[in-house]
């Protein structure tokens, strides 16, 4: 079982007591995973400790291609300082960062002393959490836990992902993170694979969404789609509804069809309001706890 959240005499936000030490012990074991890589859901077994490899075509070492304080996030978690990690298990057509989401070596190499007072500095400045994100953080593991021994173990801190790990990755996550923003993109596994090149996406994602609300505070995003509302939003709505009732949802409306989105044919229009309003509608006969 994770420790619990727990309320300290000096921190009045929720810290994870222990959780550097936590990080530092995983530290060679997440190193050797990498010699057999199955951190993520393709379970490519790889060696990616000798260089690029495998489905994301990272290599042993973690780059970031942007590290400051960002106010676009859910309310309750901003200001955040979000760190965003180059390289992607998945291939979505829309990603919003594009390029350096799927390029794992795009950005600066990682540097843990500089990440840590420029973290310090962000919440001296009125930053409320830090933020590790991508691409996707999963797949690189070896740094991330290298990242959580040095924050401070009393900032909030959240950990934003495709929900795409694996067991082994949930495993050496657990106990680290306040909170884990999560995206289910996809209602259905055609949709998934047309999108974003991934298969198996919905027992997946479902398996690591119902373990995150074990381990820690759960926030669940989506995003809706121009011709992807009953496809995707309402069976997520309606397995939500059933399975993780209590949790917090993101409605996010703002598509933009960037990217390689031209791909495909129903991404050469904005959501219509039209869609926007079915989908509230969905939200609203499933008892969903949305938030901003």
């Amino acid at each position: 079982m994770s420790p619990p959240l727990e309320q300290t005499p000096d921190c009045d936000i929720p810290c994870r007591p222990g959780r550097r030490d936590r990080a530092l012990k995983r530290i060679p074991a997440a190193r050797l995973a990498l010699q057999n890589c199955r951190l993520c859901a393709h379970q490519c077994s790889v060696d990616r400790s000798a260089g690029p490899a495998g489905f994301c075509h990272a290599g042993p070492a973690a780059r970031i291609f942007s590290a400051q304080t960002e106010v676009s996030d859910e309310l309750e978690l901003i200001p955040t300082f979000a760190v965003a990690l180059s390289g992607c298990d998945l291939r979505c057509s829309f990603c919003i960062t594009g390029a350096e989401s799927w390029n794992p070596l795009a950005g600066d190499s990682l540097d843990i002393g500089r990440l840590a007072a420029l973290a310090a500095t962000a919440l001296n400045r009125g930053a409320q959490t830090i933020m590790i994100l991508g691409g996707e953080p999963t797949i690189h593991l070896p740094s991330v836990l290298e990242m959580v021994s040095v924050l401070p173990e009393k900032a909030r801190l959240i950990w934003k992902t495709n929900a795409h790990g694996s067991a082994q990755a949930r495993a050496l996550l657990s106990g680290l993170f306040d909170v884990w923003l999560a995206d289910y993109k996809f209602g259905n596994d055609d949709c998934a694979s047309r999108l974003a090149r991934v298969q198996d996406y919905t027992e997946v994602v479902r398996e690591n969404l119902i373990w995150a609300a074990s381990d820690s505070e759960l926030i669940v995003r989506h995003l809706l789609m121009p011709g992807h509302v009953d496809c995707c939003w309402k069976p997520v709505a309606s397995w939500l509804s059933r399975s993780l009732p209590a949790v917090k949802v993101n409605l996010r409306r703002g598509f933009w069809p960037g990217w390689k989105s031209n791909r495909h044919p129903e991404f050469a229009a904005l959501l219509s309001p039209e869609e926007a309003r079915r989908a509230a509608d969905i939200a609203r006969e499933n008892e969903l706890h949305l938030i901003e």
